[in-house]
């Protein structure tokens, strides 16, 4: 039998004290809050606050979880030769407690966003689903399963 070979990422909506959300400019989804994909031997929490700062130069708390989702595409990597594997991703909401705002190798731009114009800067449609989530949160964290390629379907969407 063959392992199974999931991709486990974090995501992070950072919220300032004025209430404002920490956006990223990424080369490939336009605006998105930060996360990405955590590393061998390292735990969730370590992996998002090390995500955060490095494509938006801020340096963060994690408080809560808020959602878990299973991306159950399989597609073409960029490449268009290598699979990318299902993905499992797990969204908290995060505190800033210091650094500064500055790019990376990942990010174009970052940005801090009222809550109420951050649906208005995103448009890949997974990463507006889960800010939707994010926004609606009442103490039950969402589970959704959807797929991006090769387009957006919701196909689970409950709370646990």
């Amino acid at each position: 039998m063959a392992m199974p070979t999931h991709i486990v990422a974090v995501g992070g909506i950072v919220e300032d004290s004025q209430g404002n959300i920490l956006l990223v400019k990424t080369q490939h989804g336009g605006w998105v809050f930060p996360g990405g994909q955590v590393e061998v031997g390292e735990n969730l929490i370590d992996a998002l606050s090390r995500e955060i700062k490095e494509e938006s130069g801020i340096d963060t708390v994690v408080s809560h979880l808020i959602g878990v989702y299973s991306n159950t595409a399989i597609h073409k990597w960029h490449d268009g030769v290598t699979d990318v594997p299902t993905k499992v991703m797990l969204d908290y909401v995060c505190k800033p407690v210091g650094g500064q705002l500055w790019t990376s190798e990942e990010t174009s731009e970052s940005l801090w966003f009222a809550k109420d114009q951050v649906l208005d800067q995103i448009t890949a449609p997974a990463i507006r689903t889960r800010y939707q989530a994010y926004l609606d949160f009442c103490g039950k964290i969402a589970y959704m399963e959807y797929v991006t390629k090769p387009q957006f379907e919701l196909k689970l969407n409950r709370n646990i």
